[in-house]
């Protein structure tokens, strides 16, 4: 073969392979570029699929979170929480969250909604819709925040549809981050750690989600409707004025005499911990080292030459090699290890101050019946009170003992103690009013504790399926009508709960 034939053909080897690499990166810039663009979304568009026609990885990976479908029924695995929350609408229903796909639904199906007839009836405010819809900002918007939290859970019925989803977080002219629940912006503001307006794109990386994984209560708030009407509305409000931790948002609410419920049992006024996430998150090492939610819940994914952000929001541990092994240097399995020995010691105990607070509930209970005073009972029930806030606090937040496992240990330690404080106290008042050898009863399973404490749960099972098959139903017509339900987000969902297996 002569020399000139040979220069040819390897010129043609060598150049081919360049060409075709060319295309593709030219490929690849011009898919990337075409991701980067900020594509026309209406203003408070809450039909996800809608965002997802233009970041369709975004949308795809966010559908994934429909995976995590497992009913995990809390009450069943720690009975001792019927007891804790008697009077509440926790004690009849509650299990694990699920993934962001089910948020919406869950919310409604849950025994704590209530079996609503219209948009007058049912035990829960409107204020419970608030962190489970991208239909929210839109009404917050039209409506105002006072006129949207005022009144009862179902009026909003027929306008909330669509689950969590692009809306909640991003700016639909600019696609960044953005805050779409002004209560955040005022309790970033009162706390001062960090301004609302001094947020930066890491920061908001996080500030996102704690737009829900937060503490916060319904504030009752004075205002006058358009017709003159005095109202009075349940605002979202975060507790963060003197702080972010426990101890500060008990004195918080101390300081104001708010209490979420009164105990069925101990006449307790309790608070209930909502999903603190993001102040937990505050004290453990993730926090300190501006690691954010995103980092973690969100990691970045390449697809070909296209990286995105996943938005499969779920446990870090299901794909640590693009989580976890970014930063840590442990390999795999030691770090599995070291993380279920912190969760194995947070559950344990978990459980001992769940059965340490629900004995002095019951026990405070036969006080009251021996003849008990309001003085010889008022230090008590402040015990029981900070006992239950502190061990709720601590595990409301799902993922604490990953977040803060120090902090949790040592919150759960001090729910213990105050626990074991007013069990003392008690076993003096108990003895004074020869109650001595009170015993509590049996609370072993949930059906014992649900029934010691006297829930009708046929009853409310029969009421829900109903509001399920017949209000529920009028919802989603109305819904349809309006252009505002969005069959995607309902696709592979199938109907499940612990009260219907």
């Amino acid at each position: 073969m002569k020399k000139t034939t040979l220069l040819t053909v390897g010129s043609v080897l060598v150049t081919v392979p360049l060409m075709l690499l060319a295309v593709s990166i030219n490929e690849n810039k011009a898919e990337q570029k075409e991701l980067n663009a900020v594509p026309k979304i209406k203003k408070f568009e809450s039909r996800s699929s809608e965002w997802g026609k233009h970041y369709q990885r975004q949308y795809d990976s966010y559908k994934e979170t429909k995976k995590s479908d497992k009913i995990d029924d809390m009450l069943a695995k720690n009975p001792a929480l019927v007891v804790l929350w008697a009077g509440y609408g926790f004690s009849k229903d509650y299990n694990a969250p699920r993934g962001h796909f089910y948020m919406l639904e869950d919310n409604i199906n849950t025994l704590r909604t209530g079996a609503p007839v219209d948009a007058v009836s049912g035990p829960m405010p409107t204020a419970c819709w608030t962190c489970k819809s991208t239909d929210v900002p839109r009404l917050i918007d039209q409506m105002g925040e006072n006129d949207f939290f005022t009144g009862k859970w179902a009026r909003h019925g027929n306008e909330i549809a669509n689950p969590v989803g692009c809306g909640d977080c991003h700016d639909n002219e600019t696609m960044k981050l953005t805050i779409t629940r002004d209560y955040l912006n005022r309790a970033l503001d009162a706390e001062g750690s960090l301004k609302a307006a001094d947020a930066k794109h890491q920061d908001m990386r996080t500030l996102v989600c704690a737009q829900c994984h937060v503490e916060y209560y319904f504030k009752k708030t004075e205002w006058t409707d358009k017709e003159g009407k005095p109202q009075t509305a349940a605002v979202v409000t975060l507790p963060w004025a003197k702080g972010l931790s426990v101890e500060d948002m008990e004195a918080y609410y101390d300081e104001i005499n708010f209490a979420d419920w009164t105990h069925q049992i101990s006449k307790t006024p309790m608070l209930k911990a909502q999903h603190p996430g993001y102040e937990m998150y505050k004290t453990g090492a993730h926090g300190k080292n501006d690691v954010g939610c995103a980092d973690c819940h969100m990691p970045y994914v390449r697809e070909g030459g296209v990286k995105y952000s996943s938005h499969n929001v779920g446990n870090p541990l299901d794909h640590m090699e693009n989580t976890c092994l970014n930063c840590h240097s442990e390999d795999e399995k030691t770090l599995r290890d070291t993380l279920k020995r912190k969760l194995e010691r947070k559950d344990e105990l978990n459980i001992a101050a769940s059965e340490v607070i629900a004995k002095a509930h019951l026990e405070a209970g036969k006080a009251w019946e021996a003849g008990a005073t309001e003085e010889e009972m008022k230090d008590i029930l402040r015990d029981i009170r900070h006992a239950q806030w502190r061990w709720d606090f601590s595990i409301a937040s799902h993922g604490s003992f990953f977040h803060a496992p120090e902090e949790t240990l040592r919150i759960l330690g001090t729910a213990i103690n105050k626990g074991q404080d007013a069990r003392v106290k008690l076993r003096t008042v108990l003895a004074k009013y020869n109650a001595a050898d009170y015993v509590a009863p049996d609370f072993s399973t949930k059906e014992k504790a649900q029934a010691l404490i006297g829930l009708p749960m046929d009853k409310l099972v029969d009421e829900k399926m109903q509001f399920l098959n017949t209000l529920r139903q009028e919802w989603i017509a109305e819904q349809t009508k309006k252009g505002l339900y969005d069959p995607p987000t309902r696709e592979g969902m199938d109907f499940k709960t612990s009260y219907q297996k």
